[in-house]
């Protein structure tokens, strides 16, 4: 999922992923998601994390407009607490800066 520059608006070229997420999240009933945000180390840990934590209310949002219920989604921000990758380089900064989804069955 991509987002413009230091922003929680979701990039219009994410909107397919994110239809197909809430197609398969409507087949799947039993499923509950979790929509992770991160980012990288730019900028202050608050910021970042208030940052994380609005992309991943954004995505929610956007798959409850597509029919996804809200109980089903839970929305959290990590910030720059858990990176995938070293915040050191330009490749790594990107790589932190994403949203995971972990599905669950509740069934």
């Amino acid at each position: 999922i991509n987002f413009a520059v230091a922003s929680a608006e979701i990039d219009e070229e994410s909107a397919d992923l994110l239809d197909r997420l809430a197609f398969v999240a409507e087949r799947c009933p039993d499923t509950s998601i979790e929509i992770a945000g991160h980012t990288d180390s730019d900028g202050s840990r608050a910021s970042n994390q208030r940052l994380s934590e609005a992309r991943a209310v954004s995505v929610a949002r956007y798959l409850r407009r597509q029919g996804v219920p809200r109980a089903r989604l839970g929305a959290i921000g990590y910030g720059e607490n858990r990176p995938i990758a070293t915040n050191a380089t330009a490749a790594g900064r990107r790589a932190n800066r994403r949203i995971d989804f972990v599905v669950n069955w509740d069934g």
